[in-house]
């Protein structure tokens, strides 16, 4: 497989991720499959300069992570790249909310997003999963577009002092190789059936109509995304549209002023405020967990000792 290859695979998907985090990516794929073999660590490091965090279980509450790229599913990308695969987080989380030894889920996020296939469907499971045990999504210390999406299904969404939020938007990208290889005198013919079969081939320029089809299917999932982050944070899809960052990502107090998060914390500090807030005795945790939301709403944004 060519670098050529490598990159144009990657971007023709849409992506909900920060576009900075895109060449990192492109460049420890392409090492990978060139032969450099990185342990995941490195990987991780040179991507999110950070090593992934392990889940723990503190009492009753689990500190589950989404670290890194988010892709659908596990495979030789998630090698390559340190990436989180949607698919096996979705059931992790599932046995988690299904565990009765576990009173509290707290997700620890440090992610810029990734491959939009697959982010829904955890959303929403974990926006269902409302009611059922406190879930709380601590952005620590970057939540940004898919990870956004699916930190906002979360009971209550916390940052970090330092940390971002945000960057609700969707990308794809096309490369045109025509001139480049017209220079070095190769000249691809492509033989097909199906009107659109090879649209959007990378050997001619994007015709028009190609480009709005890819517009097109851009829209569409942005669409999707906006939906949901509206639904999750209770609020109108022209409210997050306009006033979200607008695909930018939010510094910590702007994102809870503007509605986009909940508090302003650390990680350890939302531990033991959700270690604190464990139901008392002979009160189940979705009700007791579901009366101290109101009252975090309904007043300064303290949660009663």
């Amino acid at each position: 497989m060519t670098t050529q290859n490598i990159s144009r695979n990657l971007l023709e998907t849409p992506w909900a991720i920060l576009p900075t985090k895109m060449e990192a990516i492109i460049e420890m794929v392409t090492r990978y499959f060139t032969g450099e073999k990185l342990s995941a660590e490195e990987v991780q490091m040179r991507i999110n300069g950070a090593t992934r965090p392990s889940e723990r279980t503190l009492g009753s509450v689990a500190v589950l992570p989404l670290f890194g790229t988010i892709v659908p599913r596990a495979n030789l990308f998630t090698n390559a790249s340190g990436a989180t695969s949607a698919e096996t987080f979705g059931k992790r989380f599932d046995e988690l909310i299904n565990d009765p030894s576990v009173g509290a889920i707290i997700l620890d996020i440090d992610s810029p997003g990734g491959q939009v296939s697959g982010i829904e469907e955890v959303s929403k499971k974990i926006f269902e999963a409302r009611g059922r045990k406190p879930v709380v999504a601590v952005a620590n210390h970057l939540a940004a577009s898919a990870a956004y999406w699916i930190a906002t299904a979360a009971d209550e969404l916390v940052v970090t002092p330092s940390g971002e939020v945000g960057s609700v938007g969707v990308f794809a990208a096309h490369e045109d190789l025509s001139e480049s290889m017209a220079k070095e005198g190769v000249k691809v013919t492509m033989i097909s059936e199906g009107k659109y079969k090879t649209e959007g081939n990378p050997y001619e320029p994007l015709s028009e109509e190609a480009k709005a089809a890819i517009q097109e299917r851009v829209s569409e999932v942005y669409d999707t995304f906006v939906k949901a982050v509206a639904r999750n944070r209770g609020v109108k899809p022209a409210d997050v549209r306009d006033g979200f960052g607008e695909g930018r990502v939010v510094g910590a107090k702007k994102a809870v002023q503007i509605g986009m998060a909940d508090r302003v914390g650390t990680l350890d500090e939302t531990i033991i405020r959700v270690q604190k807030g464990m139901p008392r005795k002979g009160m189940s945790a979705d009700v007791d967990f579901r009366r101290r939301r109101m009252r975090l709403l309904e007043n300064d944004g303290s949660v009663e000792p």
